[in-house]
């Protein structure tokens, strides 16, 4: 296999106003045995969060949304770079929020703002060596624990949504009577969130 390598720099950078715009993903698989869903299939659901570098906290994988590429195919790219993983990205989007960068978040002003679309990722492939391996570690978790160790509220915020897709991804498949464990609700601190 061709060695990966993760792109670097802002040339390519696209921006809206004074807001960068970046794009990510939660990564997510079904733990277990097998057997698909079941009225524990919120206990099953993993998700992947990654280390920021040179810090002790979880994050998923976003990262800048280049000029030669769509918002989907940036959050694809930004989960085989940070957290090694290939797979099916859910074309609802979970939506977009506004947040400063983690450079700039005490900032007053709009530089450092940050534009974030977040999408689902069901992941599919696994991979042993990836890019951002030597900066990044990364870890699946449960909803609760993921929501537990997220660094920022507005990717809790994200976790929500895709908890709510999950949910009603199942509803729509005939399996109404397993949503009724989906009733967690995280607790979300005020977040600006545009959901399209």
């Amino acid at each position: 296999m061709a060695s990966l390598v993760a792109r670097v720099g802002r040339e390519h950078q696209r921006y809206d106003g004074n807001f960068r715009l970046v794009s990510g993903c939660i990564p997510y698989k079904v733990a277990g045995d097998g057997e698909g869903f079941n009225s524990d299939w919120q206990h099953k659901l993993k998700v992947l969060m990654v280390s920021s570098p040179n810090r002790n906290d979880l994050v998923f994988p976003k990262g800048g949304w280049e000029d030669d590429e769509t918002a989907e195919e940036a959050a694809s790219r930004e989960a085989l770079e940070e957290a090694g993983v290939r797979g099916i990205l859910k074309k609802n989007i979970l939506g977009i929020w506004e947040f400063r960068s983690k450079t700039r978040e005490k900032a007053c002003c709009l530089k450092g703002g940050c534009r974030g679309y977040m999408y689902a990722l069901e992941v599919t492939e696994e991979l042993d060596n990836w890019p951002e391996q030597g900066d990044r570690s990364r870890k699946w978790l449960t909803i609760e624990e993921a929501s537990e160790l997220c660094r920022y509220d507005w990717m809790r915020h994200a976790l929500e949504k895709f908890l709510q897709l999950m949910s009603d991804n199942m509803k729509a498949a005939g399996l109404a009577d397993y949503c009724a464990t989906a009733t967690t609700t995280l607790s979300t601190p005020n977040v600006m969130a545009l959901v399209l």
